[in-house]
């Protein structure tokens, strides 16, 4: 279905990650190269950080300083307590390629995608790792050969979730006391894995490209279709149940509002570097979920 949705925000370039915390919503716009957050209304806009190296997921450690994923230099930065941005753990021995999102548990362990080759410049497609890092700072890969693990979301139960943007599937992993995770299993599957020979090959064999996601609390799963224009709602077992259509490209989408039944999303005509970076057609848009 096309769903009634409101704008609360417009003329940005890239959102990402919208997050709700504090009472208001948190969001990435890549290519200005600010933290944003705002009233569910969208007014009182305020930049929270300012990341020259392109911010990307978003999440709070336990004492609420914020982590912020610096996406070209490899690192998640801290945001202490002046506001100042100092650097949490440096991840550039672990990839090659740009960081992306970002999921923070209740103890401060920080897991973290990347992309795992040059997506904007159609490079061959390859695997990446998960990293984990935890609340001092330390960095260790927790999973291995994702296809471009992007969004994450933690189950009831405690497990862990993570779309495969380019793999046509949402992984499910047990995560173990010390933070470390089992074995990968197929959570979602909504077809087999694309033939990675080349990145238009890839493309072109997609039937859901899962980006940013949350989790809702039955346990059921909103992830944003990136190449769909639109948001899929997924149950275990059942696979997709819904969605949500729209008219331009969808990429993130995160649950919030004072009754945290607001959808809000993240909207560009592409996902395009080239084009996002001299277009400021990024918006926000909130659906209100029953």
């Amino acid at each position: 279905m096309k769903p009634d949705f409101t704008v609360v925000l417009d003329g940005y370039t890239y959102f990402e990650c919208p997050r709700w915390h504090g009472g208001r919503i948190w969001v990435s716009d890549f290519y200005s190269h600010r933290v944003l957050s705002a009233n569910a209304d969208g007014s009182d806009v305020r930049v929270e950080a300012e990341v020259p190296q392109q911010p990307s997921g978003l999440g709070w450690l336990p004492d609420g300083r914020l982590l912020v994923v610096s996406m070209r230099d490899h690192t998640i930065l801290r945001r202490e307590d002046d506001g100042s941005l100092v650097v949490h753990a440096d991840l550039s021995s672990y990839v090659d390629a740009n960081l992306n999102d970002m999921l923070v548990d209740d103890r401060g362990r920080a897991y973290v995608g990347n992309f795992g080759f040059d997506l904007m410049n159609l490079a061959t497609p390859d695997t990446a790792d998960l990293i984990r890092v935890d609340p001092d700072g330390s960095a260790h890969v927790v999973a291995k050969d994702l296809y471009f693990p992007n969004g994450m979301a933690l189950t009831p139960n405690g497990e862990l979730l993570v779309d495969e943007t380019v793999g046509n599937r949402v992984s499910v992993f047990a995560v173990h006391p010390d933070g470390t995770l089992g074995e990968r299993r197929d959570w979602a599957k909504f077809a087999e894995l694309p033939d990675m020979s080349d990145m238009t090959t890839a493309l072109g064999q997609l039937v859901v490209a899962a980006d940013g996601c949350c989790i809702d609390t039955d346990g059921s799963l909103w992830a944003a279709d990136a190449l769909g224009q639109r948001i899929v709602h997924i149950v275990e077992g059942k696979g997709i149940v819904e969605q949500l259509e729209f008219d331009t490209g969808v990429f993130a989408c995160g649950l919030g509002g004072d009754d945290g039944r607001t959808l809000f999303v993240c909207a560009a005509p592409d996902f395009n570097e080239h084009q996002r970076k001299v277009e400021t057609e990024g918006k926000l848009l909130a659906v209100t979920l029953p």
